[in-house]
Order: C-alpha cells, then sequence, then structure tokens
C-alpha cells in the first residue's frame, strides 16, 4: 500500500509557523506520510546558515513574542530545525528550497542552506507535488 503524500509549502519564516510545521511534520511522520516540503521567500531567509537559529522573528501576535518564546522554552519545545529533522529521522521527507527564493536571500547553492535541505528546485515542483498530494498546505 503506498503511503498518503503531504505537500508542505513554506513561505513565512517566523519561528511561530515554522514551529508549527514542525508540529504538522511530526503528525506527518507518526503517520508514515511521504512530505515534501517547499520552502518559499521568507523560508529560505530563515534556512539559511546564518539564520536558521536566530529564533526572534514572530509573524503572529508581534506584541505576545517575548511570552510565546519563553512559552516555547517552558514547555521543552525543540527547535524547529530539530523537529524537522526528526520528522526526517522517520519518515520520507523531502526539503525543497526554491530556487528563486534562494537567489532573493543570495543563496543560489545548496551549502548555502542548512543541512536540512535536499535540493534547489523550481516552482513547477511544487505545483506537481501540490497536485498529486493528499494534503497540500501552506503556511
Amino acid at each position: 500500500m503506498k503511503n498518503k503524500k503531504l505537500t508542505l509549502a513554506l513561505f513565512s519564516g517566523s519561528v511561530d509557523k515554522l514551529t508549527a510545521a514542525g508540529v504538522i511534520l511530526g503528525g506527518a511522520a507518526a503517520e508514515d506520510m511521504d512530505v515534501d516540503i517547499f520552502v518559499l521567500l521568507q523560508a529560505a531567509f530563515a534556512f539559511k546558515k546564518e539564520n536558521a537559529m536566530v529564533n526572534d522573528r514572530v509573524a503572529e501576535i508581534t506584541d505576545k513574542k517575548d511570552e510565546f518564546l519563553a512559552s516555547l522554552k517552558a514547555l521543552g519545545t525543540p527547535h524547529w530545525t530539530e523537529a524537522f529533522r526528526t520528522a526526517k529521522e522517520m519518515t520520507n521527507v523531502k526539503v525543497h528550497i526554491c530556487g528563486f527564493a534562494g537567489k532573493v536571500w543570495k543563496g543560489v547553492k545548496l551549502d548555502d542552506f542548512i543541512d536540512l535541505a535536499d535540493d534547489i528546485c523550481g516552482i513547477s515542483e511544487y505545483m506537481a507535488s501540490a497536485e498529486e498530494a493528499d494534503i497540500n498546505l501552506f503556511i
């Protein structure tokens, strides 16, 4: 029997949304789903080596940033990169950096991004993956 497939388009590079994506990934891994993650614009900024561990950008309820980050710490929530890494160890997860998004942030080769990234591709690969996916999410 073929695994179900999740396609996840990550637009946001904020820690709140990347943490949420990590939670979704954990659920997909627990269900042994195949997952294609497409890292778009602001998310490509977060996936750059020099930015990935910067944990201070939030997209939602910005006036509660400090409270949100303190709650993550108090709960022992792993950094989003660790949640992604764990999911990759559990199931078939591929992380694709959008070539255009990479160029926006001066990331033109795979080595410019953290080791979670598997390749750099064009947007047509996202479109094809989304078309065949059982679930397609945009964060």
